[in-house]
């Protein structure tokens, strides 16, 4: 079991669904703003069957 402090790169994970993704909206660019609107608007075409 390792007792470092949180360096740059731990700080960078972000937990979203169970899951750790690494995403700066700083250095997004185009691909990868389409790519999050597509999967934000999946998320909620699940959410909305949920109900």
């Amino acid at each position: 079991m390792s007792y470092k402090s949180e360096g740059p790169e731990e700080k960078a994970l972000k937990e979203a669904d169970g899951r750790y993704v690494e995403y700066s909206e700083e250095l997004a660019d185009t691909d990868d703003v389409e790519a999050q609107k597509r999967a934000k608007k999946a998320d909620d075409r699940v959410k909305n069957r949920r109900q």
